[in-house]
């Protein structure tokens, strides 16, 4: 069965989240949450939309080359409100417009949150590969998404790390440099290493790190 595109109806809009009923048939109806507006729903989308659609966020696996061959997964602990907790986090964010007209929107996205969450300015000679274009977080209840990218950086000095590049609510705690023993003991236990629970999109980005270096 599928959904009656001319049936959505807005129930609630902030800038930052809205809820539609989206009607399956006459006096059925299927809630969702999303960050776009009604003409942007995924729904809405025909068949070659939908397959060209970006994402509405960028998930980055960040790995440090450092000196010595040391290989590290960088990752921090931010803030998260709906668990109130600050949670072992990978660098993430959304897509700004300036990054939707770039040449490479996706790679434009995880460089500027690469800047913003680490303090890091990525450099020609490294390396950004994405991985997932677009993958949907939880579509039984939104159609948010989030494409996963690898970003690998020669770092020579840990300094230039900081969080002073935190914007609107966002706040954080401090880094985590995770080697493969590491890296390898949070991902099979499904906690970090305070015994805390941590998002799917950190587990995907421990997988990426585990599987790849």
């Amino acid at each position: 069965m599928s959904m009656n595109k001319d049936k959505i109806e807005t129930l609630y809009e902030s800038r930052f989240l809205k809820c539609y009923d989206l009607q399956y048939a006459e006096g059925k109806h299927y809630y969702e949450a999303s960050r776009r507006g009604k003409d942007e729903l995924v729904v809405k989308k025909t068949d070659g939309e939908f397959r060209e659609m970006l994402p509405d966020a960028v998930t980055v696996a960040v790995v440090l080359h450092l000196p010595g061959g040391e290989t590290r997964l960088l990752m921090s602990y931010e803030y998260r409100y709906p668990v109130g907790q600050y949670l072992l986090s990978p660098v993430a964010g959304l897509l700004d417009p300036e990054d939707r007209e770039s040449p490479e929107p996706l790679v434009s996205a995880a460089i500027r949150e690469i800047r913003e969450e680490s303090g890091l300015t990525v450099k020609e000679s490294d390396r950004i590969t994405v991985l997932n274009p677009c993958a949907f977080c939880t579509p039984g209840i939104t159609d948010e998404s989030n494409a996963f990218l690898c970003a690998e950086i020669t770092l020579d000095d840990l300094g230039e790390l900081n969080q002073n590049g935190a914007v609107g609510a966002e706040q954080f705690r401090g880094f985590e440099l995770l080697d493969r023993e590491r890296a390898r003991k949070i991902f099979q236990s499904g906690r970090d290493e305070k015994g805390n629970f941590y998002s799917l999109a950190a587990w995907m980005v421990l997988s990426i790190f585990l599987s790849m270096f």
